[in-house]
């Protein structure tokens, strides 16, 4: 059954090209029963397992020289993503368990709209002078840091559409610096989250995580495989209409 539940949301994920954690949170907390802190510190343990799978097959798909040419962008986001990632995770340990809920589920609407936006809207790029574009870089990637921290996702839903905008990379380039941008990203908040005495549901949960990122992997595949043969406009607003309706079960369990 975790397996079946990691590989689902793989499907979803990879259809779309994303590792599909949005789904995978309301899963760990409607269908296991996990509270919401555990389900987050498992979420992210599962993410980081996804990212650093999907990194070798990205750069492969994308020349890592020319990803490496744009190392400016990642250090700009990271700038601001690292501390993001800090600070969220240290909010998310302090939230009674029901505030954490309903800041999960507003944040389920979040990423809803930005599944759409990016791919339903042709996305072009702000064009901002350098003075405007660095500061710029670095205040969204902290508040996609601190969200990327509390959900327990990699952040690709918003990297993505941020990097296009602010700095004019195209999409496959931009999703390839999104990973960049989330592994150390998720690093960081899962240093923070080792701090807490919630982090011992990883310990307690080592086979379920396994087993359902194995799951989520192998769904991702045959998501990817399976890219194209639905068509976005019946697609996007269906994985868009799953989070939202994750979002008012999350808001009504808290």
């Amino acid at each position: 059954m975790v397996f079946g539940a990691g590989a689902a949301i793989g499907v979803l994920g990879g259809m779309i090209g994303l590792g599909g954690a949005e789904f995978r949170l309301p899963l760990l907390i409607g269908l296991f029963g996990f509270a919401a802190l555990s389900a987050v510190i498992l979420n992210k343990a599962m993410s980081l397992v996804v990212v650093l799978v999907a990194l070798p097959a990205r750069l492969a798909a994308v020349p890592a020289a020319e990803v490496a040419a744009r190392w400016p962008v990642a250090a700009n986001l990271l700038a601001g993503s690292l501390l993001g990632a800090w600070a969220g995770a240290s909010w998310a340990v302090r939230m009674r368990t029901a505030t954490l809920c309903k800041v999960l589920a507003g944040l389920m609407v979040l990423m809803a709209a930005a599944l759409v936006i990016t791919h339903t809207t042709a996305l072009g790029t702000l064009d901002l002078p350098p003075w405007a574009q660095v500061p710029s870089g670095v205040v969204a990637g902290f508040g996609i840091g601190v969200v990327a921290a509390i959900m327990g996702v990699a952040g690709g839903e918003l990297l993505i559409p941020t990097i296009v905008l602010l700095f004019g990379e195209d999409i496959k380039t931009a999703g390839s610096l999104s990973l960049l941008v989330s592994l150390p990203t998720m690093l960081v908040a899962f240093a923070r989250y080792s701090r807490d005495g919630s982090f011992a549901v990883l310990g307690a949960n080592l086979r379920f995580v396994m087993v359902m990122a194995a799951g989520s992997v192998a769904g991702a595949v045959l998501g990817g495989l399976l890219l194209g043969v639905f068509p976005e406009l019946v697609l996007i607003p269906g994985l868009a209409l799953i989070l939202l309706v994750s979002a008012v079960r999350l808001a009504r369990h808290a």
